[in-house]
């Protein structure tokens, strides 16, 4: 294990973070010395030093190993998230140290939780980094510092196939330089159409960037306490949830799409499960809605209806409305939509539409196989047969998923937190979606938890935004050969 080139390349990822944090400070300047400017200024000098430290001390070589790439990847997520929370931790306020370890984790992981009894007491530097944590973390901290910065060569590669998910690879089918390629300009390209986009519904240009961050990336980190509850206005709503959608698309088919390619979002089987899954849950919660007269009309009830499935379902998190005293048939399909989630090839986390359609065709398969034993039945999915590894690995995942979700509930359960509001943070934060239910329901936040509950929480957001088995690595380098 080259440890030293490992430490030279989180190194380089910490100063893209360092970056952004010297952008927030500008931020915090033009907004006339505000008082996130000198915590953001600080931070900036140190996750500077502390990354280009080994940038100094050791030679450049781009020949890592694949367990090398891993720990590249785990490396730079943890240490983002430590040095991120640098600047909350400086200036104070409700940020103790769990607090500020739990917000930072939540920004770059795009869960959206948050602790924080008045986000709007956050100066605008502040809030934009707040918001740039989800930029960055949206597809992927390290994809995003191999798209921006050209040094890394042909370490691309190997870094990509470490971050990036093989279920997230196949309707890219390029090579990696057009991946990223293709990553950046949707990504950039979608942040800037909702940018424009919200200014002309009503947002000021600030609230409108930092939204646009958050939904582009799926995050949910909003500049208002009643997040976009507090516009109360059809138009932003109904903008918000048509990127949230396009956010939940795979990447590679959004550009296939607008490239008027083959392979492209109507030919997807995936595309069109997701989209039918968003129909389905839409006109379940919005009758469920109307029947127990939570709203008076179809129109109301669909409104808000198409926010809350379109932000649960993508992992964004925002709030167009107080879902806490919803009917229960409601919530049963909200909390499904945090489960299953969006596609893979998105900045959106959870299990993915991908892996619960393929899960769906491998019952019908056994069921097939039970009623014709000598039959042999192939598993396609958009069009590709799907090998026994590829099924058995989404399987797995579930598996690893709810066993993950039953033990972050029995733990909050131990320190006397409610059932549901135990059950829904813990695969809340395994999905990076935020909102839960019960007492961490969309308007509500987890400043309240204890410390330890923070720390697990946490934690949770990291091993479900690495998919587990990437994160299971780092504690098994010594099986690799």
């Amino acid at each position: 294990m080259k440890f030293g080139l490992v430490i030279r390349y989180v190194g380089l990822i910490m100063l893209l973070n360092a970056a952004f944090m010297l952008i927030s400070a500008v931020i915090s300047l033009f907004n006339g010395f505000d008082t996130g400017f000198y915590p953001l200024l600080l931070s900036f000098l140190i996750t500077s030093i502390i990354g280009a430290f080994p940038l100094i001390f050791v030679p450049n070589d781009t020949n890592l190993s694949n367990k090398e790439s891993y720990v590249v990847v785990i490396m730079a997520w943890i240490m983002s998230c430590l040095l991120g929370m640098l600047p909350y931790l400086i200036w104070g306020g409700e940020f103790t140290i769990a607090n500020a370890w739990f917000e930072s984790t939540s920004g770059f992981t795009t869960t959206g939780s948050t602790v924080l009894n008045d986000v709007e007491a956050l100066p605008k530097g502040l809030l934009f980094w707040r918001a740039s944590t989800h930029w960055i973390g949206g597809v992927g901290v390290v994809l995003f510092a191999i798209v921006i910065l050209p040094s890394m060569g042909r370490l691309k590669t190997s870094l990509t196939s470490a971050e990036m998910s093989m279920m997230a690879k196949d309707n890219f089918r390029y090579t990696t330089k057009k991946i990223l390629q293709i990553i950046i300009v949707v990504y950039v390209g979608l942040t800037l159409c909702e940018t424009v986009a919200l200014i002309a519904v009503g947002m000021d240009w600030f609230d409108a960037l930092t939204h646009s961050f958050s939904t582009v990336a799926t995050g949910g980190f909003s500049t208002k306490n009643l997040s976009i509850m507090y516009y109360d206005s059809l138009a932003i709503e109904m903008t918000t949830a048509f990127f949230m959608i396009v956010s939940g698309l795979h990447m590679g088919l959004v550009y296939a799409t607008i490239r008027g390619k083959r392979n492209n979002l109507f030919r997807s089987e995936v595309a069109r499960f997701y989209i039918l899954s968003l129909a389905i849950c839409t006109v379940i919660v919005s009758a469920s809605l109307l029947l127990n007269h939570n709203y008076s009309t179809v129109g109301e009830a669909l409104r808000y209806g198409v926010f809350q499935v379109a932000s649960y379902t993508t992992t964004t998190g925002f709030a167009s409305a107080n879902d806490a005293f919803w009917p229960p048939l409601a919530m049963i399909v909200l909390i499904y939509c945090t489960m299953q989630c969006a596609m893979a090839g998105s900045s959106a986390g959870g299990i993915k539409a991908d892996r619960v359609l393929l899960i769906f065709k491998a019952i019908k398969a056994r069921v097939l196989k039970l009623q014709h034993p000598n039959a042999v039945i192939r598993i396609k999915q958009n069009g590709i047969t799907q090998d026994d590894g590829m099924v058995n690995a989404a399987i797995l995942l579930v598996v690893i998923y709810l066993l993950s979700a039953l033990a972050g509930t029995v733990i909050l359960a131990a320190m006397n937190i409610d059932l549901l509001t135990g059950f829904t943070a813990s695969i809340t934060s395994l999905s990076n979606v935020g909102p839960g239910f019960g007492k961490v329901s969309n308007l509500d936040n987890y400043g309240w938890m204890p410390d330890t509950a923070k720390w697990l929480l946490s934690g949770l957001m990291l091993f479900g935004r690495l998919e587990f088995f990437g994160f299971i690595h780092i504690f098994m380098l010594r099986s690799w050969k």
